[in-house]
């Protein structure tokens, strides 16, 4: 990094700084605020003058201190080590920094974030050899960076040429060359490390339709509003409504190959029990700490508000590097109302014309930049990735028309809204199924047909269908009472009931029912719409209603989420054979 002097600071105002005096500086440039050396970014150029964004405290800063530049922007430091690591906002790593200023960030610390004394074993690509053409996103080897991830070292993205030299397999620093390339202005050499700015998206070839769902093991979300692979969703909801827990669940479950989860202005105890919980909890699939696939940036609400702004850009520049090694990456943005609070705070200071509830004019525009980087793509590797980002809302009061909702969801195709009542009630997850909605659906209903069955769009749209006809009666009886109604129709109130405590409530601390695979869903949903027509057609025979909710397999239906596991296809066969004798008794004795 250049260390030059660029001007003298002349105004702090919080995290916001005047200089003047400025010689030699660009939009977005990289620079340090004083002797302390605060990490801050230009954001404003007028003449001799610069507004400066400091992601530090900047207590003690004065009229007149120095600001360096940097000649660069703001950008994160890629390759091997990355996973499990904890990062705050601007990619500084916590624990690194714990052990130079104990339990308190010292203004001005710094540690690298990538470990230069650790080294790693590359091994180089057989099919690379001296005097081959590359190009950015070609893989020059590879590193076994945990059990689970195999870290695929690429040349980066503006770097093309002829391949000079390449180291053989051994261990190295992430800072060691690796590889001599050619290009048109001259020998570039390459480490395992590369930089990246954070506000500029990586380049892809293209992008690719969304047909893949994200699975994640959640049956509301995988069977009645799924997300695809490199799709957007927002999850809003007030406090207390589970929105920390959904993500949790997902991170746990997702068939994503790599987590990021930005922790962006939450409160500190919350923070620190994903800290603490996230190295424990195992990885299903491979029985090892889920860290070995988790990237954490952590960004609290008493940590400095500009560092906050920063730090979704840098849990999404993340997920892009490992998307163009090939992996499949799930951002999640624990909450993106957070991170608008810290541009509404930021543009105040700024003294910007506010716009609705004092939010920035622009405040759509950086939530699209940020939802707008999702996407599934062919790499300039050759190899498919994609990036799915789930980002929690948090409405004041739970209040889904405030700007921040409103202005996400027209730049997400997913909505998974959190009911405050069914919160209270210890329906987890509370997702709302009448608020809610995909637009992916139609796109995935292909991919669920061939591997769950042909029946599953019909099954899916019955039972939504069944829900609304609800609504409607659940209104009626307000106004009369259940008695009033005739059995037809206490029936639909008594499936919905069903489906809701059988399918829809999920128990995250159960064993069998914390995840569903996609077989057992489809069974269980298929199983529940059995009982509705039979059912229904028992009432129309003249079977009570009372006679059908005394069938003794009743209760093995609400019970069959904890008492069959995932591949229990052939428990689901047996039950179902035992539902269809016991109406079929019920209806030979009305016959």
């Amino acid at each position: 990094m250049k260390d030059r002097i660029i001007g003298r600071v002349r105004r702090v105002n919080g995290p916001v700084i005047e200089a003047d005096g400025i010689t030699d500086a660009q939009m977005l440039e990289l620079v340090r605020v004083g002797e302390s050396r605060l990490v801050g970014e230009v954001l404003k150029l007028s003449g001799d003058r610069a507004v400066i964004q400091v992601y530090e405290d900047t207590t003690g800063l004065a009229p007149r201190d120095n600001v360096y530049g940097a000649g660069m922007p703001l950008s994160l430091e890629l390759g091997p080590g990355l996973i499990g690591s904890i990062y705050d906002g601007i990619q500084r790593p916590l624990e690194a920094l714990r052990s130079l200023s104990g339990h308190y960030i010292e203004s001005g610390i710094t540690a690298e974030p990538l470990d230069r004394t650790r080294t790693w074993r590359f091994v180089p690509d057989p099919d690379l050899k001296p005097g081959a053409p590359v190009a950015g996103g070609r893989i020059l080897g590879t590193v076994r960076e945990t059990s689970r991830v195999e870290h695929r070292v690429l040349v980066p993205p503006e770097v093309s040429g002829t391949l000079e030299s390449l180291v053989p397999e051994g261990d190295y620093p992430v800072d060691r060359r690796i590889a001599v390339v050619r290009t048109d202005s001259g020998t570039r050499e390459l480490p395992m490390l590369q930089s990246w700015p954070i506000r500029i998206p990586r380049p892809v070839r293209q992008r690719r339709p969304l047909s893949i769902p994200l699975i994640t093991g959640q049956r509301v979300i995988d069977t009645l509003f799924p997300l695809a692979k490199g799709g957007t969703v927002a999850i809003p909801g007030g406090f207390g409504t589970g929105k920390t827990m959904t993500q949790h669940a997902i991170a746990k479950w997702c068939d994503a190959d790599i987590i990021v989860y930005i922790g962006c202005g939450e409160r500190g105890n919350e923070m620190t029990d994903v800290l603490t919980e996230f190295p424990k909890l195992v990885d299903p699939r491979t029985g090892r700490s889920l860290m070995e696939r988790t990237i954490l940036i952590a960004n609290t609400s008493n940590m400095p508000v500009s560092a906050r702004e920063a730090s979704v850009y840098t849990g999404v520049t993340l997920a892009e590097y490992y998307r163009d090694q090939g992996y499949h990456v799930a951002v999640m943005a624990d909450s993106t109302s957070r991170w608008a609070e810290a541009l509404r705070e930021l543009s105040g200071r700024m003294e910007e014309m506010p716009a609705e509830e004092g939010f920035p004019a622009y405040l759509p525009t950086r939530i699209a930049d940020f939802y707008e980087r999702a996407g599934y793509m062919d790499t300039l590797s050759g190899r498919e990735g994609s990036v799915s980002i789930i980002g929690a809302v948090s409405p004041p009061g739970g209040d889904f028309s405030e700007p921040v909702t409103q202005h996400t969801r027209r730049f997400v195709r997913c909505f998974w809204g959190l009911d405050r009542q069914l919160a209270n009630a210890r329906h987890y997850p509370a997702i709302s199924w009448l608020d809610s909605y995909s637009e992916y659906l139609d796109d995935v209903t292909p991919w669920w047909e061939e591997h769950a069955g042909a029946s599953w769009a019909g099954e899916r749209r019955e039972i939504l269908e069944l829900l609304q006809r609800e609504v409607r009666l659940q209104q009626v009886v307000k106004l009369v009472g259940p008695d009033a109604l005739p059995d037809s129709q206490r029936f639909v109130l008594e499936v919905c009931a069903l489906f809701k405590n059988a399918f829809l409530q999920q128990n995250a601390f159960d064993d069998v029912d914390r995840y569903s695979s996609v077989d057992k869903q489809l069974r269980m949903l298929s199983l529940i719409l059995v009982y509705w027509r039979r059912g229904a057609e028992a009432i129309k025979r003249g079977v009570t209603l009372v006679k059908l909710k005394q069938m003794k397999v009743l209760s093995d239906i609400i019970k069959m989420k904890f008492n069959i596991r995932d591949e229990g296809a052939a428990e689901f066969d047996k039950l179902q054979a035992r539902l269809e004798r016991s109406l079929d008794q019920l209806e030979s004795i009305y016959a």
